[in-house]
């Protein structure tokens, strides 16, 4: 690209329709766009308001009609099962016309919503792109998630069908899948019709013990993927409005439903191809790796939409960073997929440091076709950061986003300018995103200073544009502490170079492993249980996991329990309702928890005194005495 990264920042800053209209040209529309941003209902925002797409075509077809459709698409790189699967652009093509048309036999439509609860397996990627072929709405759920948080999200997106797999294969055991379906489909307020399954050898639980069985008085079809799949008519694209929703994707909420992010079509097509040019410098013929998972907003934009959308081959990868079959498994999928870009979170490359601490495994791979390593989910911490820029001598860069921007914030701009690197750093805000710091009040804050990050409307193309069935309720949780302003719930500051700093979340939802996890949700299971009066989770710094949550947990009084047994009981419940993807296994016992009088339980001051920080105790506190008592059960090595 022409612009250097101040220019392209600039000119999306000061004039943003001019910016991404000439941005909106590398995609391929039906109706090429004449305005860029809608502010008529503002602070809802809309991009491309005249525009008509469809976005399997810019991911698939376009591609094969320009002479590339023997060039790899998909790489399917499975450690479980120890298998190598390759789809051409125009084998994959085929595969999503043909399940397209399998989802319009069914009767889905223009519009329906479409739950895919699915491993890292083809048939996921081929489901999402499918849904956007015929202008359904895909919602994607992470495969880990228990049934009641399935339920949550079918009750509250209301899908016509499920695509599922018989099961999920983790290194020391197989995750049935049917039967979570089947038990929160029993939890859930349903308009689900079918249910359709791609069939996975090894799993004890199979479509005709469901079928014809009626769940909460509905008949549920529990179809065969590939027996649907040879009868069905390839399905041509349904061009659809810019803003038409292409997915629904659910970040936890602090506190009841979970939050469903909405993504609109155009808009997040235009973003994903300019941060695939200025942030990841991917063009057509390279391959990207993204080691995530398509449950979370990074599998989404960087191993789905966007490596197609460029033109690239996408690898996905069935497996862990290590003991699948070692801490070297990266290094062997970059040496034979000839990977040249990477993107995984700060969580994998720690797993990889602990295993394997010179990173000798890795190395002793050919790394030669590997420009750059990304990384996102969690803040790298300079220590991660220098072990991985020694290991692989190539830029490593640390990019910071959300679920609900759908595309980095701030990041190394590689495709423009590759700026210099700060450790601890996401590098500068990028074009199109005005990240300012305030205070509580909406001041200013002086350079250095931490305060709440927040970004000046409108978001730029791609990033939500409002929460699923409740515009209210995304204007009430994001657009209203601050008029004019997007609230990331992060605290940070900006220096004097205008490099980002990100601290943590101002709210209470953690970050376990690049899983952003709602406390307020694991609460609820805590004091579930009969012997609880109350508790409090708290998100700990972990040096592995970026964070990890820990529970502490007042009796009810004249309860007498062994604690042990109780601990297990707790850990046993959050395993239950949230899923084992929380990582919970702590829980203390505790006589009070300390609390303002207007009865707020102090979690920040816990977790500072937790993580060994400094830390004010609030003058609104109802009994010191509580947190004195408190302190050796937080810290028991101080």
């Amino acid at each position: 690209m022409a612009q250097t990264y101040r220019q392209a920042f600039d000119q999306a800053s000061t004039d943003p329709e001019t910016f991404w209209l000439e941005a909106a040209k590398d995609i391929q529309w039906d109706t090429v766009p004449s305005s860029a941003v809608d502010a008529s209902r503002k602070p809802l925002y809309s991009w491309f308001p005249d525009g008509m797409l469809n976005l399997s075509v810019n991911a698939l077809d376009r591609h094969v009609a320009a002479g590339r459709g023997d060039q790899a698409a998909l790489i399917y790189d499975s450690a479980m099962l120890g298998t190598v699967q390759t789809y051409t652009y125009a084998q994959l093509l085929r595969e999503v016309e043909i399940f397209a048309g399998v989802l319009l036999a069914r009767g889905v439509k223009t519009g329906d919503r479409v739950l895919i609860y699915m491993p890292m397996v083809p048939q996921a990627l081929v489901s999402m792109l499918a849904c956007a072929r015929i202008g359904a709405v895909h919602s994607v759920v992470f495969g880990g998630f228990a049934p009641k948080e399935l339920a949550a999200r079918i009750t509250d997106c209301a899908p016509v069908a499920i695509v599922a797999a018989t099961g999920g294969i983790e290194p020391s055991r197989r995750i049935e899948y049917l039967p979570a379906v089947a038990e929160a489909l029993s939890l859930a307020e349903p308009a689900v019709k079918d249910v359709i399954v791609a069939h996975r050898d090894g799993f004890a639980h199979s479509i005709e013990e469901y079928h014809g069985k009626p769940i909460n008085g509905q008949d549920i079809n529990w179809l065969d993927w590939d027996q649907l799949a040879e009868t069905a008519q390839p399905a041509a694209p349904v061009s659809v409005p810019s803003t038409h929703p292409l997915y629904v994707l659910y970040t936890s909420g602090t506190t009841g439903a979970p939050k469903g992010v909405v993504r609109d079509t155009g808009g997040y097509a235009t973003a994903l191809q300019f941060s695939m040019n200025a942030i990841y410098d991917v063009h057509p013929g390279d391959t990207m790796f993204t080691a995530s998972d398509v449950g979370w907003v990074v599998g989404h934009s960087y191993i789905v939409y966007a490596p197609l959308i460029a033109g690239a081959t996408t690898v996905l990868y069935e497996g862990k960073p290590v003991g699948t079959p070692d801490a070297g498994v990266f290094g062997r999928i970059i040496a034979d997929h000839k990977v040249t870009t990477m993107f995984t979170a700060p969580t994998a490359l720690r797993a990889v440091r602990k295993a394997d601490p010179t990173g000798g495994l890795m190395t002793s791979h050919d790394l030669s076709s590997l420009r750059a390593l990304f990384v996102a989910g969690e803040r790298l911490d300079p220590d991660t950061y220098h072990f991985t820029s020694e290991l692989l001598n190539i830029p490593v860069v640390d990019n910071w986003w959300q679920t609900e921007t759908g595309w980095p914030i701030a990041s190394n701009p590689l495709g423009l300018e590759q700026l210099p690197a700060k450790a601890g750093s996401p590098t500068t805000p990028v074009p199109g995103f005005d990240v300012q710091i305030r205070d509580a009040l909406g001041e200013e804050v002086p350079t250095g200073e931490e305060g709440n990050i927040v970004v000046r409307l409108p978001l730029p193309p791609g990033a939500l544009v409002t929460l699923w069935g409740d515009d209210q309720r995304f204007i009430d949780t994001y657009l209203s502490q601050l008029e004019g302003y997007y609230l990331t719930g992060d605290s940070g500051f900006l220096d004097e170079d205008g490099y980002l700093f990100v601290m943590g979340r101002t709210d209470d939802v953690i970050n376990v492993s690049g899983h952003r996890l709602s406390t307020g949700a694991m609460e609820q299971v805590l004091s579930s249980h009969p012997a609880v009066a109350e508790c409090a989770v708290i998100g700990l710094a972990d040096a592995l996991k970026g964070q990890r949550a820990s529970g502490y947990v007042v009796l009810k009084s004249g309860v007498e329990a062994d604690e042990e047994a109780l601990k297990k009981e707790i850990v046993a419940l959050v395993r239950q309702h949230i899923g084992p993807v929380a990582d919970f296994r702590e829980v203390t016992v505790v006589a009070a928890l300390p609390k303002t009088r207007s009865g707020k339980i102090l979690r920040k001051t816990m977790r500072q005194i937790a993580d060994g920080k400094e830390y004010t105790v609030p003058s609104t506190i109802e009994d010191t005495a509580v947190l004195d008592d408190l302190m050796p059960l937080l810290r028991p090595e101080a």
